[in-house]
Formats: C-alpha cells, sequence, structure tokens
C-alpha cells in the first residue's frame, strides 16, 4: 500500500505560520562556530554567561532553520492521528506492526512499530529511529533492507524500547513531488512535522513511558533526528550517525548536497549555497539540544561529513553542555571507518541511551551486531 504525498492548499496551511521563531527574522551571525554571545536587538554583542542568556542565542538559531527550512507548524495543525494497523508479525519475542497515521490535514505516514515483550504494568522508554537515504525508507532499519549496520529499531527493540521507523518524504511509502502548492518551504521542515507527531503517536501508546523518548538516525537520518530534537522538546536523548559537520567543511564549503527539494532548496535559492551566508550552523544545532543527551558517531574516513568539522562542532558546544551543568551529556566518537554505523560505535551508542533513558536491558548481550556499509 502505498501513501500519496497530497496536495494542500495554501488556505489550509495558514498554521504553518503560526511559529512565534519566525515573527521576527534571525540577527545576523557571522561566526556560527563562536557561542559565546548573542546579539542584542541593538546590534550589540553580549556575553552569555547564563542559561538564560543562552536561550536568547538558541531562539535566534530557531528562527535561523526556519527561515531556511520554512515555519514549524502551529498547533492547530495538529490533528487526529487516526491510526491504522496494517500489518502485524511476530518477529521473535517482538511485535512488529506495519502502520499508518495523519500527520497533518491531508497527509498520512507510513510506520513499522516494534513492541517488546513487557512485564504487566511496565512502560518502556521508546525510540524514534529515523532511516538513511534509501528506496526501502523504514524498511532499513526495520531489517527488511539487508543492511545490518542499519537495523537499529529491531536492535533497540530487541534491547526492550519501543521503536518507531517512519518513512521520510520520497523514500518507502511516501512518494512526494514537491509541488509549491502545497505549502512546505522544504522537505525537511515537512520531515520535522512528521516526527513531532511521531512523537505524539509514541505518547500515546500504553506501552510507553511517554517520559523517555530518544530519537536515532543514521546519514539523513542523522542530521533529521538532530533538527526534529531541537524543535521537540520532548526528545529527551539523540543519537546521530553520520549525520553532520560544519557547512564550511562540507564538501568545501559546496553545499548543493543540500539543496535538493527534498532537503532544504532555499540554501540555493535565497542563500546561493554559501556557507558564509547561511543563518544557522551545526555547532548551533548540537548546542541547541543541551542540556538533553545527545551522541554522535563520526567516522574518520566519512567523505560525506568531514570529520574535522564534527570536531568543531563538539567543541563549540561543549561550553554549552557544561554552561548548563551537563558536560557528560554531549559524547562523540570518531570510528576507524566509512560512513558506516559499525557495531562497536552501535554498541555505545546503545549505552548511552540506556544511561540517560534509565533504561536497564533485561539481557546486555541481547542485541545481535553484525556488519555491513553503505548509504
Amino acid at each position: 500500500m502505498r501513501f500519496v504525498c497530497l496536495l494542500v492548499a495554501l488556505s489550509a496551511l495558514a498554521p504553518l505560520g503560526a511559529s512565534s521563531e519566525t515573527k521576527t527574522m534571525a540577527p545576523a551571525y557571522k561566526d556560527h562556530q563562536d557561542l559565546a554571545y548573542y546579539l542584542h536587538r541593538s546590534g550589540n554583542r553580549k556575553p552569555v554567561r547564563t542559561p538564560a542568556d543562552w536561550q536568547k542565542r538558541r531562539k535566534h538559531v530557531l528562527a535561523g532553520m526556519q527561515q531556511v527550512m520554512g515555519p514549524l507548524p502551529g498547533k492547530e495543525f495538529r490533528v487526529p492521528l487516526e491510526v491504522k494497523v496494517e500489518e502485524e508479525a511476530r518477529v521473535g519475542e517482538l511485535v512488529r506492526r506495519k502502520i499508518s497515521y495523519r500527520t497533518s490535514p491531508r497527509q498520512r505516514v507510513a510506520a513499522y512499530l516494534f513492541i517488546p515483550p513487557l512485564k504487566s504494568g511496565k512502560k518502556a522508554p521508546a525510540m524514534l529511529c529515523l532511516h538513511p537515504t534509501g528506496e526501502l525508507g523504514k524498511g532499513i532499519v526495520a531489517a527488511l533492507g539487508g543492511r545490518p549496520n542499519r537495523q537499529y529499531a529491531l536492535e533497540l527493540a530487541q534491547r526492550g524500547y519501543v521503536t518507531l521507523a517512519p518513512d521520510y518524504p520520497t523514500f518507502g511509502e511516501y512518494p512526494c513531488d514537491f509541488d509549491p502548492a502545497d505549502g512546505w518551504q522544504s522537505g525537511t521542515m515537512r520531515a520535522i512535522w512528521d516526527n513531532i507527531r511521531s512523537v505524539d503517536l509514541l505518547q500515546s501508546l500504553p506501552e510507553v513511558d511517554g517520559k523517555r523518548i530518544g530519537t536515532i538516525g543514521h546519514s539523513l537520518g542523522g542530521h533529521n533526528a538532530m533538527f526534529t530534537a531541537v524543535f521537540e522538546p520532548r526528545i529527551q536523548a539523540v543519537v546521530s550517525s553520520c549525520g553532520f559537520t560544519r557547512f564550511h567543511k562540507y564538501y568545501e564549503g559546496n553545499l548543493k548536497g543540500w539543496t535538493s527539494q527534498r532537503y532544504m532548496p532555499r540554501i540555493d535559492t535565497v542563500y546561493g549555497k554559501d556557507p558564509d551566508r547561511m543563518p544557522f550552523d551545526f555547532p548551533e544545532i548540537v548546542a541547541a539540544l543541551a542540556p538533553r543527551a545527545f551522541f554522535t558517531s563520526s567516522p574518520v574516513r566519512d567523505a560525506n561529513f568531514e570529520v574535522s568539522g564534527v570536531r568543531d562542532c563538539i567543541a563549540a558546544a561543549q561550553p554549552i553542555f557544561t554552561l548548563h551543568g551537563k558536560p557528560d551529556n554531549l559524547k562523540a566518537i570518531y570510528p576507524e571507518s566509512d560512513h558506516d554505523f559499525p557495531n562497536e560505535a552501535r554498541a555505545q551508542a546503545y549505552t548511552f541511551l540506556d544511561r540517560h533513558l534509565d533504561h536497564r536491558p533485561a539481557d546486555q548481550d541481547q542485541t545481535k551486531t553484525s556488519g555491513s556499509s553503505g548509504e
């Protein structure tokens, strides 16, 4: 079954302009690597000395993101989920359901939902599992795509998490032609909103502890997880594998790869693919997650996301986590691999999630990890 990306009239999408962060333009920060200040409305630089100071800079970061991605929808765009179970199967001790649910007035999204065995009355933490680039979409992370190093929706469910793996626009069962009449300015913001509705769904499940929700992704899923968590405070822990680098170090500043309709076309049409003109960058994205938990696996031979640019982001964001009294909530590892999420990296990521989502797997060795590379 395929869920068609139906067009929505611009008038029906009026709530897309309701987000408070886009009522004013973000101030122009020349250096997104320097997070030690915010720009006052007078234009003067003010030092970031307290978490309250950082919130002023963070508000500018969110505004800058929406200048590129388009506005985050308002609450009135949150329609009933109308969840439908399309298929159900057993995978060992797990229940795997293929479901669909409504994320906006005329859009349904398909996803795989894994439910682990739970003791009576017990609730589990949940993970929103976002897939990498690939025509199979959600099936990649649900262990249906033949990529063992991408099967984190299955592996985390085997570890005792409820996991949800939705399709990203244009992949899996989410065809989308991005007609301008549908009102979205980017596939990125469309996916962010779908993911926020996915958190709504997770919180509605009787098996889920709604206060212990995280997200994980590789490559496309890696930055999708970060973008979503910046806008969604209910996400308490984030894992990004091969998901980002500074714009200036992404293919030596050539941002063409970010500009397709499924990502952020305004990077080209408004900002000329120029890193110097961008109103946000990944050092700010990482810092905007503070004080929540963030883990990245960024391999040293990743040709997509250059590792020194990742190190720059972590170095810039670390003082913000320290400012909030949570220096250990930021963790980066740099595997000796290419664009991959290898066994040991996933094992460290899962342990990080267990700690920050207060989860104790019944069997710490139950997650099977056997690797293969590729997107």
